[in-house]
């Protein structure tokens, strides 16, 4: 009898067998059980009518996906097959997806655009004007076709006085979106130019797919000078209208938006330069009126007149000040003549002209009232209404009241 395998030994050899088969295959299938992990890796089936095929797609891989996946989707996986010892079990390890049918390209291109207004590069507010008079003049485009004989022609006639470089390119093909994006970054490094035309003549959805690339956005992005999307068509706009500071339908559009005609442009500013004079003169004839209304004044027109108004004006408020301030001098000389007779009326001089006097001790100011409060001994000073008189007490008075 053989030896019995263990379960690691057989699913060995069938990791083996397996993963040594299928290294690179691409699978067909419906999108189903759609699990992103926390860790970024993606786990899902693929399942047709007949079989279900789990898949895992790392988180490295799964960041790069140009769509949003749902289950449903009817993709195509690239990728190997390997055999997950622990479960017993094999898988496929997608390294990319990619949508089935003709509306794979458009979801691709729905999902740029939504990342690209994300990030705001489709705003207005970004959005620069054109320069009035363009000197130089940057274009990116092919050198055989159409467009750039209608942007030279168009351009050189409105304005021959323009300077244009042109930076040639595929505008179709494999590598056409990496060299209209080399030539933007190419003319903004060179830098001086004032305004740069991006585009091509007319062609299918898949003729303008350069214009729908997200390198060539974000080139025209990084530009320092406006740039002029001119891709020829009517339709839906490309992400490069988009995302340029201006979007024309065709190169001769873009001719005219870039390089205005100078003669015209001579010929408004002629225009504005009438109607400012216009304005002038018109502003010059009311200050005119004005002035000659004013000099018709009577005040104007004699002028001593009115400096006699006001002077007479002025002797009159003199002369009734003066008089107002008589009136008050008067009222106050009766009210301090009032004011004196008072005070005069209760003066000591008025009471000893009645002919009381005052007496005192000597060298005291105090007023005698009582004799009884004197001395024999005791030196006074009596004021008369004219004079004073000294004495000196020897006793009482007769009746033996005081001094």
């Amino acid at each position: 009898m053989p030896r019995p395998l263990t379960v690691s030994e057989v699913t060995a050899a069938l990791k083996e067998l397996v993963e040594g088969h299928f290294t690179d295959v691409l699978v067909r299938g419906e999108v189903s059980n759609w699990r992103p992990a926390a860790s970024g890796h993606v786990y899902f089936s693929l399942k047709d009518a007949g079989a279900s095929l789990g898949a895992v797609m790392w988180r490295g891989q799964a960041a790069r996906l140009r769509f949003p996946v749902k289950d449903g989707m009817e993709v195509v996986a690239a990728g190997h097959v390997d055999v997950y010892a622990p479960h017993g079990k094999y898988q496929l390890v997608a390294s990319s997806l990619d949508p089935v049918g003709a509306g794979a390209a458009a979801l691709a291109l729905e999902e740029l655009k939504k990342r690209l207004a994300a990030e705001g590069l489709f705003s207005e507010a970004r959005k620069r004007p054109l320069p009035l008079l363009p000197r130089r003049i940057g274009i990116v485009t092919s050198p055989t076709g159409q467009a750039i004989r209608d942007l030279l022609r168009n351009i050189l006639r409105r304005d021959p006085r323009a300077w244009v470089t042109l930076r040639p390119v595929r505008v179709q093909g494999e590598t056409a979106a990496a060299e209209v994006a080399a030539a933007l970054r190419d003319l903004d490094e060179a830098g001086g130019f004032d305004v740069v035309i991006v585009g091509r003549g007319g062609g299918s959805a898949e003729d303008l797919g350069a214009f729908n690339d997200e390198a060539v956005a974000r080139a025209i992005a990084a530009c320092h000078a406006p740039v002029v999307s001119a891709v020829g068509h009517e339709g839906d706009w490309t992400v490069a209208d988009m995302v340029a500071d201006l979007r024309v339908s065709t190169p001769t559009a873009a001719a005219e938006m870039a390089a205005p005609v100078r003669e015209q442009i001579l010929r408004e500013l002629s225009h504005h330069r009438s109607r400012l004079d216009d304005g002038l003169r018109a502003r010059l004839g009311l200050a005119r009126e004005r002035v000659e209304a004013l000099r018709n004044r009577h005040a104007l027109r004699r002028p001593e007149d009115r400096v006699q108004d006001l002077a007479q004006r002025v002797d009159e408020l003199r002369r009734r000040l003066d008089r107002a301030a008589a009136v008050d001098a008067a009222r106050r000389r009766d009210r301090l003549s009032a004011a004196a007779g008072l005070v005069e009326s209760v003066s000591p001089l008025r009471v000893l002209a009645r002919g009381f006097s005052v007496t005192t001790r000597a060298g005291e100011g105090a007023p005698l009232l009582d004799a009884a409060a004197l001395r024999p001994g005791d030196r006074l000073e009596t004021r008369l209404l004219r004079g004073r008189v000294r004495s000196v007490v020897e006793g009482p008075a007769a009746g033996g009241e005081g001094a």
